[in-house]
């Protein structure tokens, strides 16, 4: 019989592929919203003038 390979986490390969990506979603998500809210504050009072 073929050997099932264990993780770390309990995922299998497809569970942990979609988990990465939701997580690289997230990630992209928080990083834009980061971005906006910078520009946003520096346009009100600007730094580095």
């Amino acid at each position: 019989m073929a050997e099932k390979r264990s993780s770390i986490s309990g995922l299998t390969d497809e569970e942990a592929q979609e988990f990465h990506k939701f997580w690289v979603q997230g990630f992209v998500g928080f990083t834009a919203v980061a971005v906006v809210a910078h520009f946003l504050v520096w346009a009100w009072r600007p730094w580095f003038n």
